[in-house]
């Protein structure tokens, strides 16, 4: 019981996994991914209902966020034509992950993800990613994505180079 919340993110990972080996798109793909999304909201919710949040539990699950979108990144673009200049934007934000990392573990000595409120509405657009793709295409999808991402990405590499110590469920750069 004392693990339960890591569990709950651990599915989230295995699920991750098989969307190497599924049709993107598919009746199965929306089951795990819907599976998926609910782990992450669950995660959380248990660990702080259970008493149960720890620094490994927060950094497991940003882990299990940073794989799954890595994963279903890949997936999209081998998959669909993805405009060239999101291809782009997708890398510059992932430089800019990497170097908020850099900057949090060189100031901290421990990973530096954020749980900001920016971090989460990406989170969410992310998750609603498949769904606004159906409805509203690929480059309408990709542009308000990128776009939150965006935001977040400079928000927390922001945080991370003047914060004067690590608070993992900073609400915002304003919250400084």
């Amino acid at each position: 019981m004392k693990n339960i919340a890591n569990l709950v993110t651990i599915i989230r990972i295995l699920g991750t996994i098989a969307f190497v080996f599924i049709k993107p798109f598919s009746k199965l793909f929306f089951i795990i991914y819907f599976i998926c999304g609910i782990s992450d909201i669950l995660d959380g919710i248990v660990a702080r209902k259970m008493n149960l949040v720890s620094k490994n539990g927060q950094i497991l699950d940003s882990i299990a966020d940073f794989f799954m979108f890595i994963v279903l990144l890949f997936v999209f673009i081998i998959n669909f034509r993805v405009p060239l200049l999101i291809i782009y934007w997708v890398v510059v934000i992932t430089i800019i992950r990497f170097t908020s990392l850099f900057f949090g573990f060189m100031r901290y000595k421990e990973l530096a993800f954020l749980h900001t409120y920016a971090n989460k509405l990406t989170g969410i657009a992310l998750f609603c990613f498949p769904f606004m793709y159906v409805g509203l295409g690929m480059y309408t999808s990709t542009i308000l994505v990128c776009f939150i991402g965006s935001i977040s990405a400079l928000e927390e590499l922001i945080i991370n180079i003047i914060s004067k110590k690590l608070s993992r469920d900073i609400k915002s750069i304003f919250s400084l």
